[in-house]
This record gives structure tokens, sequence and C-alpha cells, in this order.
């Protein structure tokens, strides 16, 4: 297995792992969540991959077909001005072909964003989960990830 930037040629699968992400999202929050589509458009996606402010790594096989990827992004700090200065890079999402996994792709795919963000000078690594999607949380705790802060909701219906 081989971790590269993500190119036009991946821009399909990248859809269909999209799908994959969403559906699950769906499931856990479908008073947010769509059904049936996507986070971003094929077109989105394409000019997405020139982005290197927003790196998208895809995890590819022998022959060059993704089995997952991680779309990131570099992010200054802080908010604001009590704030010491430093650079994350921010994880929007994480996906593993459900046929894929169990083979540690997700690690890897891990690894790199890790060691990614080492070579950019990058503070830290973050990313958000939404709360029920358990199995991405026990993940990321493997992964030695830990709770930086917690956002809560109150839906006005």
């Amino acid at each position: 297995m081989t971790i590269r930037r993500a190119v036009e040629k991946d821009v399909d699968k990248i859809c269909e792992l999209l799908s994959q992400v969403l559906e699950i999202h769906a499931k856990i929050r479908p008073d947010i969540f769509i059904s049936g589509t996507t986070k971003y458009t094929h077109d989105e996606l394409v000019e997405m991959f020139k982005n290197d402010e927003k790196p998208i790594y895809v995890a590819v096989d022998e022959n060059d077909a993704v089995l997952g990827y991680a779309f990131c992004a570099l992010k200054n700090q802080p908010f604001s001005n009590n704030m010491v200065p430093f650079t994350s890079l921010f994880i929007d999402d994480l996906c593993v072909d459900a046929s894929a996994r169990g083979q540690h792709i997700g690690e890897q795919l891990f690894e790199h964003v890790k060691s990614e963000a080492k070579r950019l000078g990058c503070y830290e690594v973050t990313l958000n989960v939404w709360e029920g999607n358990d199995s991405a949380r026990g993940f990321y705790d493997k992964m030695g990830l830990k709770v930086k802060e917690s956002m809560m909701e109150f839906i006005l219906k």
C-alpha cells in the first residue's frame, strides 16, 4: 500500500467513500445529514486536489486503486489574541472503504498525516468526531488522540 496526494483519476472512488461516510452520519444525525448525498461534488473535488492548504491524501493498493482517504486542512491558530500562535493540521474527514477495513489502512493514513504535519511544522493534528460515531471515536482513541474541547448543542424545535 502507498499513500499519496489525490489526483483527478481518484475522484469517482473518493465520491463513493464520501457516500459511505455520509450514510454513517445520516444514521447518527438524520436531522442534519441528508442520506444519498455527498459532502463535495466531482468538480469541487477536482479543484480541491490543487489546493496545498487543504491536502487530500489517498491510500492506494498495488494497482493504484483508492482504499481510503484523509482530507486535511492547514489552520493557523489562535482564534483570539490571548493564545500562542501555531499551525494545526486539521483532519476534515478520514475514511477507509468498508470492504478494506481491518487491514490497518486507517492507521497508516493517520500516521502519514502526522508525518506530514511534522514536515509542515505544525504543532498538532486535530479533528472532530460526531457524538454517536463510536467506531470512529474508538479508532481515534486507539491512535492516541485526546479530547481537546467539547461542542454542545441545544436543538430548537
